[in-house]
């Protein structure tokens, strides 16, 4: 498991790409709630809440995570809460509740380094290496510890159970998860990204150092990652906020990416895989690294088909 504030090699990109705006709160002990409609445990399983608070806005983040936020600043963060649970002779336990601009944005940050098994707790979740992930509604939540065996990782389920229990409203997932082609396609367990972001999606795939696409806060993109004749081959959906914004973004990626491609909608790259994009609607496909040009066509052409079935 990834731990969620260690500092990656791309922050210091990262971190000239954004200005950070947002509210006026001061990281430091508070004794209110983080938001009026969830009220964190006091204490689970023998761990006690040692009575201080940290409550963190955009200004202070980046101190609190050694300037690793923008990924959370890229799905619309709002607020951090974070408390921390002792039991004597048993390590500390640490809970992050982040609150995001919408429940989209919430699974956005739990996919976004989504790994591990799923715990069955809120809307997604995922535990491993002394670290339970799930997002639920607006929330995502991370609760950790360092080491303790199976009594301490007892008290994280627990913990996280508590917490999403204690959030009173789930919330959707991106619309565009029902028409990502499913495992009957090869699709990889576990490998679909939501993303705002081109840098973040240069991440998972790198694509160009300049915003071809045209992503931003009004769009919706989905990576998802699928093995196509044991190859590792990548279906993009990004939704646009209207049909003629979405042309641009198409038009865009054909000059940058596919200038080779004599005006088709598919090139077979250097690397003799292929590169196949449509629009379609508010939407732009592309597929990157089929093996062959008909597997490209057939994995468009299945979401195409989930897309015209959808209500």
């Amino acid at each position: 498991m990834t731990f969620c504030r260690d500092v990656k090699l791309w922050t210091c990109f990262l971190v000239a790409l954004w200005t950070i705006t947002g509210g006026t709160m001061a990281a430091g002990e508070a004794t209110g709630k983080m938001n009026p409609e969830v009220s964190l445990p006091s204490e689970v399983a023998g761990w006690k809440w040692d009575g201080n608070e940290e409550r963190h806005d955009s200004k202070t983040l980046f101190a609190y995570m050694n300037g690793a936020a923008e990924l959370y600043l890229a799905y619309g963060f709002r607020e951090l809460t974070v408390r921390r649970y002792e039991r004597p002779g048993r390590p500390a336990i640490t809970l992050e509740l982040y609150t995001l601009a919408s429940s989209e944005d919430a699974y956005g940050v739990f996919t976004f380094e989504r790994q591990d098994e799923p715990a069955g707790i809120g809307q997604g979740s995922e535990f491993g290496g002394g670290m339970l992930r799930f997002w639920k509604g607006g929330y995502f939540a991370a609760i950790y510890t360092d080491g303790g065996g199976a009594e301490s990782e007892s008290a994280l389920l627990a913990m996280g159970r508590v917490t999403a229990d204690a959030i009173p409203k789930t919330g959707p997932e991106p619309a565009g998860i029902a028409v990502i082609p499913g495992p009957e396609h090869g699709l990889v367990n576990r490998s679909v990204r939501f993303l705002r972001s081109h840098v973040l999606l240069n991440q998972r795939f790198f694509i160009a150092h300049q915003n071809i696409l045209n992503l931003n806060r009004d769009t919706q993109a989905l990576l998802a990652q699928y093995l196509r004749g044991n190859q590792k081959t990548l279906l993009l959906l990004i939704r646009y906020p209207d049909g003629k914004t979405a042309e641009t973004a198409y038009r865009s990626f054909m000059t940058a990416y596919l200038h080779d491609a004599g005006g088709k909608d598919r090139l077979k790259t250097e690397d003799q895989r292929w590169t196949l994009a449509r629009k379609k609607d508010e939407l732009v496909l592309i597929v990157f690294g089929a093996p062959t040009e008909a597997d490209a066509e057939a994995l468009i052409r299945a979401t195409e088909e989930r897309l015209d079935k959808k209500p």
